[in-house]
């Protein structure tokens, strides 16, 4: 094993950790350390970004899943997945026509505009899942 492998390793255990505790999907530490220490390409680390989520997302959501502490609808995820989808198909065309020194720049913006909404937020105003209204609403037209 090479000392860069070994090196993405480690980052891609920083980024599962950050990844299962703060539900980022390890995107938003991903792509900078791919473009920032190994000298990626902007559309490539969101590719590679992309296709690392894939596995970690998969059982990071089983082990929230079946956390008996953590309410989680199914129906919820699985209509953000049907968008996540479409969302995806379009944002990636929109990606491979623009230059990547934009996709930098709207990034940062998006991870600057996350950050300080979040910092922000006040814990109070998250519902919980089964009290949302978004979750009524799925139960009752469902």
């Amino acid at each position: 094993m090479t000392p860069q492998s070994l090196n993405l390793i480690f980052w891609g255990i920083i980024a599962g950790i950050a990844g299962g505790a703060l539900g980022i999907g390890g995107g938003a530490l991903v792509v900078p350390i791919l473009v920032l220490i190994f000298g990626l390409n902007q559309k490539s680390a969101q590719g590679l970004s992309l296709m690392a989520m894939i596995p970690m997302a998969i059982v990071g959501s089983l082990r929230y899943y079946f956390n008996p502490d953590i309410e989680i609808n199914p129906k919820i995820a699985f209509f953000i997945s049907i968008g996540s989808i479409i969302g995806v198909l379009i944002g990636s065309e929109i990606a491979a026509r623009l230059p990547s020194i934009y996709l930098k720049k709207a990034f940062a913006i998006f991870l600057v505009i996350i950050a300080i909404k979040s910092f922000f937020s006040n814990e109070n105003n998250n519902k919980k899942v089964k009290n949302s209204s978004i979750d009524t609403e799925i139960y009752e037209n469902n």
